[in-house]
């Protein structure tokens, strides 16, 4: 009789030493899955954050370019060849300075005369100041305009539109991944571009 009760004992202590060792077993597949899935996830996640980085430098380079578009519209009058080395020397500025110095590097050029290039926070002035008292049909795209032949100011432009004063603005600023070796990011420049009308 004594040996017939011992046995659903040992049945008790068996299942619950096999349930602890289940419970250890699974604890040990967790942490094994855990330690093959955290890599894996954390270059996902900065992966996630260089691309959330390269789209704020992006919107900075463009509120930059902004600024400096801003800047041309309210001084329209000053596209001219008297005033328009200095309208292309601050809208460089301005857009240099809209995030601090030398984090961008950029190109305004004012009606196809007067141009500022700023390079590593160092200006270059340049351009033929008579040209900012002519009329022009822009085309092309950033950052290689064609700014053509003068025209009458108010004549058709071929491609459409109408012929009149213009200021370029281009900025660009180099932007490294913080993970460039797994390219989820690839290293590059950045390029923002306007062009204003002003008459």
């Amino acid at each position: 009789m004594n040996g017939g009760k011992q046995i659903p004992s040992l049945r008790k202590r068996y299942l619950r030493g096999s349930l602890a060792d289940l419970r250890r077993s699974r604890s040990a597949a967790a942490a094994i899955e855990f330690a093959f899935i955290m890599p894996v996830f954390l270059i996902m996640f900065v992966g996630v954050v260089d691309l959330g980085m390269m789209l704020v430098e992006d919107y900075r380079l463009d509120q930059a370019v902004a600024a400096g578009a801003e800047f041309a519209a309210v001084n329209a009058s000053s596209v001219n060849s008297t005033n328009g080395a200095t309208l292309a020397s601050n809208i460089a500025t301005a857009v240099e300075s809209a995030n601090g110095n030398a984090w961008a590097n950029d190109t305004v050029v004012v009606n196809d005369g007067p141009s500022v290039t700023v390079s590593n926070g160092t200006p270059t002035s340049g351009g033929t100041a008579s040209n900012a008292n002519n009329c022009y049909c822009p085309t092309g795209s950033p950052p290689n305009w064609n700014w053509g032949s003068s025209m009458t100011c108010g004549a058709s432009c071929s491609g459409g539109g109408t012929a009149g004063k213009f200021v370029t603005i281009t900025a660009t600023a180099s932007y490294t991944p913080l993970l460039g070796l797994y390219n989820f990011i690839n290293s590059g420049t950045l390029r923002q571009s306007s062009v204003v009308e002003t008459q």
